[in-house]
């Protein structure tokens, strides 16, 4: 009995015995795992960590790029900033010059301008020329010429001397200063040589038709082709002073037309009227006029320096205007002081202006 319960627990023990192999193995199989999953986990991690550093090589690379690139192009706005301002400065400068060319050429509009009320001037016939008087239908053509006074400014404390001899107005243009006596007292006068101011010439070449009239101030009563009718039935009639009709134009918007007639004299005697009563809806009274073309032909501009006429300046005002006028007569009038005998003379008190106007007695230049 002693022996079967010895037996039992020698099989216990080889079975617990086999129990402990069994876990050994496993647990062998286990830190095997474990080993193969920690090479593994180190090699993820050594690769992660080339990865990290090649990432944060990169990242150091991008860095620069970056700080590069920031750098030009910080750079490159700062040029543009100057050239901006460059060019804004450029831009003040140069409308600074335009505005000073738009005054001046303001100025020289004003001063080659020609603004002055021409007096109406009769005008008689003479006769036909022989090369237009087999045809009736013939411009009447008229050549006009404008030729502007050359002019200089007298100021106040200033006088103009125009001698009779040009030599002797050279001969004092060559003294600096002149010394004139009045009364009790010494003047001192500068002689100046005068220019003038520009002054301009030309033609007006007028052509006016004997055929066609100018109609204005039409009221917008109709459609165009039927205006066209009206006005054309309006300017036939004989009774009106109308005649035959060759062709009619006319502008709804501007409310204007253009009648040409068969025959010459018609257009003429009715744009001698003014107005002209035509049928529309109801009578109206509209303008009439002529027909006209015109061309500015051989413009010239020119100023000049008068040969017999100087400019006395810094005249001191110490006595009456017309005494100290009779006093540089006088004193201008002596060969002694190199004067001579003097057509014209006018001087003007301070405080005063006036317009001098010159004949065609000068020594003209081109502008």
């Amino acid at each position: 009995m002693h022996n079967a319960v010895m037996m039992d627990g020698l099989e216990d023990a080889k079975k617990e015995l086999e129990s402990w192999k069994n876990k050994a193995e496993k647990a062998d199989d286990l830190k095997s795992r474990l080993i193969v999953e920690k090479l593994e986990e180190d090699e993820a991690k050594e690769k992660a960590k080339h990865e990290m550093h090649a990432l944060v090589k990169k990242q150091d690379n991008f860095r620069k790029e970056f700080n590069q690139s920031k750098s030009e192009v910080q750079d490159e706005i700062q040029k543009l900033t100057k050239r901006k301002q460059d060019l804004l400065d450029k831009l003040r400068r140069c409308k600074a010059e335009l505005d000073a060319k738009r005054a001046e050429s303001t100025k020289l509009k004003q001063k080659f301008k020609i603004c002055a009320q021409i007096p109406d001037t009769e005008v008689r016939f003479s006769a036909q020329d022989k090369e237009e008087s087999d045809d009736d239908s013939q411009l009447i053509r008229g050549v006009f010429t404008i030729s502007q006074r050359p002019t200089v400014l007298l100021q106040g404390g200033q006088a103009l001397i125009t001698f009779e001899e040009d030599k002797v107005a050279s001969q004092i243009l060559k003294i600096a200063k002149c010394s004139v006596s009045c009364d009790n007292m010494s003047l001192d006068v500068k002689p100046k040589r005068i220019t003038m101011d520009p002054a301009v010439k030309f033609e007006v070449h007028l052509d006016v038709s004997r055929k066609e009239l100018k109609v204005s101030n039409v009221p917008p009563s109709m459609p165009e082709e039927r205006m066209k009718d009206r006005l054309e039935i309006s300017f036939s009639k004989p009774s009106r002073g109308g005649g035959e009709v060759e062709g009619v134009e006319y502008d709804k918007t501007t409310g204007t037309g253009h009648i040409t007639f068969l025959h010459p004299g018609v257009a003429e005697s009715l744009a001698l009227r003014g107005k002209y009563r035509v049928e529309l809806d109801a009578e109206v009274n509209v303008q009439v006029g002529p027909v006209y073309k015109h061309q500015l032909r051989k413009f010239q501009t020119f100023c000049g320096s008068p040969k017999r006429t100087i400019l006395l300046d810094d005249i001191q005002d110490i006595m009456d205007e017309e005494d100290l006028q009779d006093h540089l007569e006088i004193h201008f009038q002596k060969p002694s002081n190199c004067g001579g005998e003097i057509e014209s003379i006018k001087y003007i008190s301070a405080g005063k202006a006036l317009q001098a106007f010159f004949c065609e007695d000068t020594e003209e230049r081109d502008d």
